[in-house]
């Protein structure tokens, strides 16, 4: 059974039941992908996140999905780049750590995900695909109850690193797909 795919597309329209939000600490609306999911999840998303006190770096929160086709949002802060040498390739991994615990205590099943930190926080593409890759797959060996993870790219570059990257040879050929 493949567990992992990545799509090109826009991650507010994805049919997961959880989706993953590039947030800031304030967990209030930013740019980008935390922009794109306040403005499609309605008022009430921004509401939520106002009564959490924010999040730190490499940790996450969850809310409800509100008018996103997602039940749920967990919001992560993922690492601002500064050249690899402040631990920023371990905080994008407990950022996806987190949001898949958070996942599991929710009994989500299929969980979408953008290429976190990439964005305005500037982590290279290439640096994080890796990362996180081996992240979620190592989380879906261990966790039979998550059916599939989506990383939904919203560039070509970012979409071949992905595609690039679930095919690694360490990664087992059924966990994986593209699409």
């Amino acid at each position: 059974m493949n567990r992992i795919d990545v799509v090109k597309g826009d991650i507010t329209q994805r049919h997961v039941r959880a989706v993953a939000n590039a947030a800031n600490i304030s967990l209030l609306r930013g740019d980008g992908v935390d922009g794109a999911i306040h403005c499609s999840a309605g008022p009430g998303l921004m509401c939520e996140c106002g009564i959490l006190g924010g999040c730190a770096i490499g940790d996450a929160r969850v809310t409800g999905g509100y008018g996103l086709p997602a039940r749920w949002v967990t919001h992560t802060v993922g690492p601002v780049w500064s050249g690899g040498a402040n631990g920023e390739r371990e905080l994008v991994a407990s950022c996806y750590r987190r949001c898949l615990d958070l996942a599991v205590l929710h009994s989500v099943r299929s969980s979408g995900f953008p290429a976190i930190s990439t964005g305005a926080y500037e982590f290279p593409v290439y640096e994080t695909t890796y990362i996180t890759v081996t992240e979620v797959a190592s989380f879906l060996e261990s966790n039979s109850n998550m059916a599939r993870v989506v990383f939904v790219c919203f560039s070509d570059e970012a979409t071949d690193d992905y595609e690039a990257g679930i095919t690694q040879p360490e990664l087992d050929g059924e966990l994986v797909r593209h699409g």
